[in-house]
């Protein structure tokens, strides 16, 4: 019927099904008044080419042919008429699901395990598995033409059908390179840990840059907010770029209102990692400052008014406070002569010095494996964990320094100089050294 609209979704039927202007006179209006007979017509004309332009928009936000997934990439045919190629890439929790994956990719089930089993031995049993399949979609479905699949030190193998049909396999090397990372912060007024986490420090490096310092400072009680410091690590990466394994602090520096040290990593003649200042002297002393990470101090050596006794007593050492089970290390090397629960002091551990000298820890949650009279432990090493145990009024470490059986304050202890290299050794480490500095400076802002 001339002016009617036929119910299709195809705007090109609508254009053929309107009645031509010429003929628009002879369209009955019903109960129109004359004069607005014509304004009648010309509101239903542009109310239609509004539904015709709706109609066309609509249609082109119709998707004419997805990508097979969200990470797929296609490449358009030379001719119209020809194959379309799909790359899509896929990160796999472990290379078991290989197999899977490819199926779900498209890739009939029968092909999808006879090219995993091809590339498995190549990928790593833990980690992350980054797979690029490059897709051809014919007719019938989905040609697996490449896999690419890459472990995280950018390892790994691609797996090609040849033109016989047969599979070919390829290994691919690591590629991998070192780079020296530098971060400079200052001491917020929380935490070295938020402060160093804030500009990037890797959270494996923060007890690392204690410990390397734990010799020149008291983190609980000489360090401040606005206190500078600074971190260079070295950080293996793959081939694009992203970091491999775990990083190595190299050089740590804290400067203070007070006093300022700067330590390099070094392994004299091969043998373990030590820290050294810039002049190559060696900054271990007989006894840490410090023999727990991320405690404070709530109270020091001296007189004071004992919190359950209730009256003046000597504190005879020093009283960090952290959560129960933070560990607890040896401040300095030597034997175990005790170790085991001993009253008010809870669960104890007394450690004789090769000088000659005992530390006490007292109130320990547990000891370490392998703590036990008899026993000898190595400076830094664990030997237990915070604890409440005995006369305490909560977690806390209470650490005592005996010289020649006398009670002495552990921070003010003065010992003797570190070893200093020399010849060969001192060479090599000015070295290491320069470069160190080298990254440094030019990591500097």
């Amino acid at each position: 019927m001339a002016g009617v609209v036929e119910d299709s979704w195809d705007p090109r039927e609508w254009a053929r099904s309107w009645t031509p202007s010429s003929e628009r006179g002879r369209v009955q209006h019903g109960g129109f008044p004359p004069g607005l007979a014509g304004l009648h017509a010309g509101l239903g004309a542009a109310v239609l080419i509004l539904l015709i332009g709706a109609a066309f928009a609509w249609f082109s936000r119709v998707p004419q042919g997805q990508p097979l997934a969200s990470s797929s990439v296609v490449t358009p045919a030379r001719a119209s008429t020809g194959p379309t190629q799909v790359r899509r890439t896929l990160v796999l929790p472990q290379r078991s699901d290989l197999a899977r994956a490819l199926a779900v990719s498209g890739v009939p089930a029968e092909v999808a395990r006879e090219v995993a089993t091809a590339a498995l031995p190549a990928l790593a049993q833990s980690g992350d598995i980054r797979a690029v399949l490059t897709l051809t979609q014919l007719a019938d479905g989905l040609r697996l033409d490449r896999l690419e699949a890459s472990n995280g030190d950018s390892s790994g193998v691609v797996v090609e059908r040849t033109h016989d049909g047969a599979l070919s396999v390829s290994h691919v090397a690591a590629q991998l390179s070192r780079r020296i990372m530098v971060k400079h912060g200052t001491m917020d007024g929380d935490s070295f840990y938020s402060s160093a986490v804030a500009v990037g420090v890797p959270n494996s490096l923060i007890s690392d840059f204690a410990k390397a310092l734990a010799f020149d400072f008291n983190f609980q009680s000489e360090v401040a907010a606005g206190d500078a410091f600074e971190v260079a690590y070295a950080q293996s990466v793959n081939a694009s770029g992203e970091a491999v394994g775990a990083p190595i602090l190299l050089y740590a520096s804290l400067t203070t209102e007070s006093k300022s040290a700067s330590v390099y990593r070094f392994a004299p003649d091969g043998g373990a990692d030590e820290w050294f200042d810039s002049s190559g002297r060696s900054i271990v002393r007989a006894l840490m400052r410090t023999p727990v990470d991320g405690a404070r101090v709530t109270s020091k050596f001296g007189l004071r008014f004992h919190p359950i006794l209730h009256f003046m007593k000597l504190h005879g050492g020093i009283d960090f406070a952290a959560p129960i089970g933070t560990p607890i290390y040896a401040s300095g090397s030597g034997v175990i002569e005790w170790a085991a629960f001993k009253g008010a002091n809870g669960n104890l551990v007394v450690l004789r010095h090769d000088n000659g000298w005992q530390t006490l820890y007292l109130h320990m949650n547990r000891f370490a494996p392998g703590i036990a009279p008899g026993a000898r432990v190595s400076q830094g090493q664990q030997i237990g964990e915070i604890g409440t145990t005995g006369r305490s009024t909560g977690p806390h470490l209470h650490y005592e320094v005996h010289i020649n059986g006398e009670r002495v304050d552990p921070l003010g202890i003065q010992t003797e100089a570190g070893k200093t290299l020399e010849g060969a050794q001192l060479i090599a480490f000015e070295k290491l050294r320069d470069r160190i500095d080298v990254s440094r400076a030019a990591q500097t802002n």
